[in-house]
């Protein structure tokens, strides 16, 4: 087997009667892509092939250049073979063959004494030339290693070294022409038939992975109502702690201007806590604020004007709505010294 490190194919060499090695004569009719390695067997497979060995070696490929050159000639020669007796200027030859590869051909050309130079007129002093170069390059693209003349190849970037991992394999004790299936369960036309005694059945994988378990799915309002909230989340916004259920009754009510009399502060409306019954953690500068609200009135609001009750405000509660946690966030907020949205 040869891999080609550029190329990447794999190409196998065997005569009809012969091992796969790397050194047989023939080339098979049949190519199959490149492996990324060649490994050996697990130890719960049957050995087929023996454990492979490298061989590398580096190898002179023609470039794409060069093969053109190897089959139509080099530029040299085609220029030569353009060159009338009279002689033709350089302007000319340079609009047929292009800047570039007038200059390559006329060093080339010069190189080998095949054409001279007068007043601005490239004349020939051959009428005949010999490609020298086309001979090389197909010697080369023939596997042929010229030492002496690959220094020339070089200079002109005709030929480029390539590293090619030959792998020599050997039949192993499992080998066999035609492969066989190994049975994987006894069937009841096993059974019937009493052929399973004949059978070769194939090792169990205890490693393997088990069919994947066919589970509950999100439900539909649950997956828009998460796109929505990623939406809201990747634009800068930051979710407000939700999972203080137990409130007070200053941030659940009054801090939202809902009257101490209103019927939903009721006992069969909201469930109010035993223990603790109250809290005491609020605010006073800002208690104070919200209760001159509710009886007098202020930011353009005339107030309820009742007697309102701080003890009615420390009251516990099961959270009524998480509109309550927005009026804490919104205090938090206006207690900072510069507020920034979250980028």
């Amino acid at each position: 087997w040869r891999r080609r490190s550029r190329r990447r194919t794999w190409r196998a060499r065997s005569s009809p009667t012969s091992t796969p090695t790397a050194r047989s004569p023939t080339r098979a009719a049949w190519r199959r892509p490149c492996l990324p390695r060649v490994v050996p067997p697990r130890p719960d497979e049957p050995c087929l092939l023996s454990c492979p060995q490298d061989i590398t070696r580096e190898a002179w490929v023609l470039t794409d250049e060069a093969k053109g050159y190897a089959a139509g000639g080099s530029r040299e020669v085609h220029l030569v073979a353009a060159i009338p007796p009279e002689g033709a200027s350089r302007a000319a030859l340079k609009e047929e063959f292009g800047d570039v590869v007038f200059d390559i051909a006329r060093k080339a050309a010069a190189k080998n004494k095949w054409i001279r130079f007068e007043r601005g007129i490239v004349l020939r002093t051959v009428e005949d030339t010999t490609d020298e170069m086309q001979e090389l390059l197909k010697r080369v693209e023939n596997g042929e290693v010229v030492p002496d003349l690959i220094k020339e190849l070089k200079r002109r970037k005709l030929v480029t070294k390539e590293k090619v991992i030959w792998y020599s394999l050997k039949k192993g004790p499992e080998f066999v022409v035609k492969r066989k299936t190994l049975a994987t369960d006894v069937t009841r036309e096993h059974l019937k038939s009493g052929d399973w005694k004949d059978l070769e059945f194939k090792d169990y994988n205890y490693e393997a992975q088990g069919q994947p378990i066919a589970i509950g799915y999100s439900q539909p309002l649950l997956e828009v109502r998460e796109a929505i909230q990623n939406i809201f989340l990747e634009m800068g916004f930051s979710e407000m702690p939700t999972n203080m259920f137990v409130e007070s009754s200053f941030w659940n009510f009054d801090a939202l201007f809902q009257p101490q009399q209103h019927p939903a502060r009721d006992s069969h409306d909201t469930f109010f806590l035993k223990a603790p019954a109250t809290t005491t953690q609020l605010p006073d500068d800002y208690l104070e604020k919200v209760k001159q609200v509710h009886q007098s009135g202020g930011y353009g609001s005339k107030g309820y004007g009742y007697d309102w009750k701080r003890d009615e405000a420390e009251k516990n509660l099961l959270r009524t709505h998480t509109t309550a946690v927005s009026a804490r966030m919104l205090y938090k907020l206006a207690q900072e010294e510069h507020f920034a949205p979250n980028s």
